[in-house]
């Protein structure tokens, strides 16, 4: 059994549901120990005053390279979605079928931080410095997770030089997309309130729905813009709505509606949450918008050509730089160092029987251990990456 098969078994094995916490971390520690790193582990989100959230584990992890030195940085989520039911096999017990590897995580991700650390054994500790950036709250609120450990390594004075997140990017094959950015999001919730009254005395009352269709109705028809150079166009879709009213003749008091944003680079989080907030207003409404992550590009440089490189020599591929999808903890890390996105098939990431191919576990540690040693001897500034 390769190693990058026998580690990802064994992170299957330790479910972590989000938030995740406790087993699977032990499991990643015991892994990244016997190769000379130190480890961090800490958790945040429980214990604090007037709190009900669940504690999110995070690990940093670093095994320090000649004084000067490049640092290249691993970073990925151990915690994984809900497996659902319909499941063929148990979704925390790996189990091999020819080719593949099922179980929840095969894709997204704990294989890709199989890999990461199964790259680690080919890198020789006084080629660079290698640091993982783990956390066990991506699939969830994204609070307590790689923000926090962001946090640690500036208080530490710990500054990566480029950083690859294991997202599950390739579509069709392993190394046919790479990710050099991310659209932003943004939800917005609605509510337009009325007066309560009997349907049959409609002038005692104000119907909050025909104001909040009206609302809604504008909102769909905005042409936010037509895409730029590396963004697809932005969208806006209605996600919920809800009156929760269980009586027939009752005029309710209140209706509410959510939206959500995937914007790209000629917008905001605050620029939109304003837009929506006026037209809100002019319906009678208000707005309520959290901003989860606002777009970025690594724009195409040395770095991206060094990764593309890599993956051409394993396996055969040209990868497209793509900045499509949804969003990723790529979105905070990009405020550290320049950061792109590289990892399995995601054609059954969140699926029942989520499974990997076998063969592409050994490819993937090649393709990352060659990117850590091209990222110790690549000559570029944050800017050029």
């Amino acid at each position: 059994m390769s190693i990058a098969l026998d580690y990802a078994k064994r992170l299957i094995s330790a479910p972590s549901v989000t938030p995740a916490t406790g087993e699977v971390f032990d499991v990643m520690e015991a892994m990244l120990k016997p190769l000379g790193f130190d480890i961090h582990r800490f958790t945040r989100g429980d214990g604090e005053e007037g709190s009900d959230e669940a504690p999110v584990e995070n690990l940093f992890a670093i095994r320090k390279g000649p004084e000067g030195s490049r640092h290249f940085a691993f970073a990925g989520h151990l915690d994984v979605v809900p497996p659902g039911d319909g499941w063929e096999s148990d979704p925390f017990e790996p189990t091999t079928q020819g080719e593949l590897l099922y179980g929840r995580g095969a894709v997204d991700m704990k294989s890709a931080i199989a890999c990461m650390v199964a790259a680690s054994h080919d890198i020789p500790a006084d080629a660079g410095t290698i640091s993982f950036i783990i956390t066990g709250d991506e699939e969830g609120p994204a609070l307590h997770g790689t923000r926090a450990l962001i946090d640690y390594m500036r208080g530490q004075g710990i500054q990566p030089d480029l950083c690859l997140v294991g997202e599950p990017t390739s579509v069709n094959r392993l190394g046919d997309m790479m990710k050099i950015g991310r659209r932003g999001s943004v939800n917005i919730w609605l509510t337009v309130e009325g007066t309560q009254g009997h349907v049959a005395y409609p002038h005692l009352a104000d119907n909050p729905i025909p104001k909040l269709v009206a609302m809604l109705k504008e909102l769909d028809e905005l042409m936010l813009d037509t895409g730029t150079d590396w963004f697809q166009p932005s969208n806006l879709e209605v996600t919920d709505i809800e009156v929760g009213n269980k009586a027939h003749n009752v005029i309710p008091a209140e209706a509410r509606a959510r939206i959500s944003i995937r914007f790209n680079d000629l917008h905001s989080g605050h620029s939109l949450s304003e837009r929506v907030a006026a037209i809100a207003e002019n319906h009678g409404g208000r707005a309520l918008p959290i901003i989860s992550g606002e777009p970025f590009l690594t724009a195409p440089g040395a770095f991206s050509n060094m990764l593309a490189k890599a993956v051409e020599e394993e396996t055969g591929v040209t990868p497209e730089a793509s900045t499509t999808g949804g969003t990723s903890d790529a979105r905070f890390l990009r405020s550290v160092c320049p950061v792109i996105e590289f990892g399995l098939c995601n054609a059954t990431m969140h699926k029942r029987n989520e499974a990997v191919a076998i063969p592409d576990l050994d490819a993937l540690a090649r393709i990352y251990t060659k990117a850590a040693l091209g990222a110790f001897t690549l000559k570029t500034t944050q800017e050029e990456a």
